[in-house]
């Protein structure tokens, strides 16, 4: 009983945690990445138009890998600056996730 018990608490905590994850994702690319990049992704915004960001549904930002994004994002591409000196490594893969989760 006790194993199941413990079980239990293990998989309510890896929930949780991803579900913190998620937030902190959500919340750093509303903070960073959303007044280009749209509320969901689509460049719809003033910024995103004026310097041309592509939508999460380009073909050529679909066939980009999580590993690709997260390298982008630190490093920076094409008129979007690098964030490796503004956001922690986790970061920058939580936002990346979270943007990620536009493409479905």
């Amino acid at each position: 009983m006790k194993i199941r018990t413990g079980l239990a608490l293990i998989a309510m905590m890896a929930a949780a945690n991803i579900a913190m994850a998620a937030d902190a994702g959500a919340d750093t690319y509303k903070a960073k990445c959303q007044m280009c990049h749209g509320a969901a992704g689509l460049a719809d915004s003033p910024a995103g138009k004026s310097m041309k960001v592509k939508p999460v549904t380009d073909p050529e930002v679909k066939k980009f890998t999580e590993v690709q994004m997260i390298t982008a994002t630190r490093n920076g591409m094409g008129k979007m600056q690098p964030f490796k000196d503004k956001l922690t490594e986790a970061q920058i893969k939580d936002a990346v996730g979270y943007f990620r989760t536009f493409l479905k």
